[in-house]
C-alpha cells in the first residue's frame, strides 16, 4: 500500500468524541480564540493590528454574550479515543435556533495533534450533533488563504457558496 494511502487510512478510522467544555478550558479557549481571530483578520488585512484584540473581543460578547451559557452555543472540547483533549469545537445558531443551519463558529485541533485525522472526525461528529438538535445543514466560514482548511473542508462535503475579496488601495 502506498504511504500515502495508508495515511488516509489510519485517518479515516479516527473517532471523537466532543465533550462538553468545562469552565477551565473555556478560559484556556477563548484567549486563544480571540488572539487567534484577531491575528486572522489582521493577516489578510481586515483589520489594523492596532485594537485587533479589542475588536476581536467585541464581536465575541455580541455573538454569545452569557459566554458559554448563552443560548444555542454550544462548546465542546475535542477528545480522543485516548481521553486526550486534541482541539476545541464552538457550534451556534446560523439564524434561528434548530433551524436551518448550525454554524462551526470555531473548530481547531491543537498543534501537536494536527494531520492525524481529528478535525474530520470531528466534522462527522458535527454532523451527529446537528442533526440531534434539529438542523438540516451546517455552514461554516474559513479564511480565503486558509487553503489546508478549505481542502479538509471540501473533501468532507462542503462547498464554497460565497468569496469575498478585498484590494487595498495605497
Amino acid at each position: 500500500m502506498d504511504p500515502a494511502d495508508a495515511r488516509r487510512e489510519i485517518k479515516r478510522q479516527v473517532r471523537v468524541s466532543l465533550a462538553p467544555m468545562t469552565a477551565p478550558a473555556w478560559a484556556t479557549w477563548l484567549g486563544l480564540a480571540l488572539r487567534t481571530y484577531a491575528e486572522d483578520k489582521i493577516r489578510i488585512g481586515a483589520w489594523p493590528a492596532d485594537g485587533a484584540e479589542a475588536k476581536a473581543r467585541d464581536e465575541f460578547a455580541k455573538l454569545v454574550p452569557d459566554g458559554r451559557s448563552t443560548p444555542g452555543h454550544d462548546f465542546r472540547s475535542i477528545v480522543s479515543e485516548a481521553g486526550e483533549t486534541v482541539g476545541a469545537l464552538w457550534l451556534g445558531p446560523d439564524e434561528a435556533i434548530g433551524q436551518g443551519s448550525l454554524f462551526i463558529w470555531d473548530i481547531g485541533i491543537d498543534a501537536e495533534f494536527r494531520g492525524r485525522g481529528y478535525a474530520r472526525a470531528a466534522l462527522e461528529a458535527i454532523e451527529q450533533v446537528a442533526r440531534a438538535l434539529g438542523y438540516d445543514s451546517i455552514r461554516l466560514h474559513v479564511f480565503g488563504d486558509n487553503e489546508v482548511a478549505r481542502r479538509l473542508y471540501r473533501s468532507a462535503g462542503y462547498r464554497e457558496t460565497d468569496v469575498s475579496m478585498l484590494k487595498r488601495l495605497g
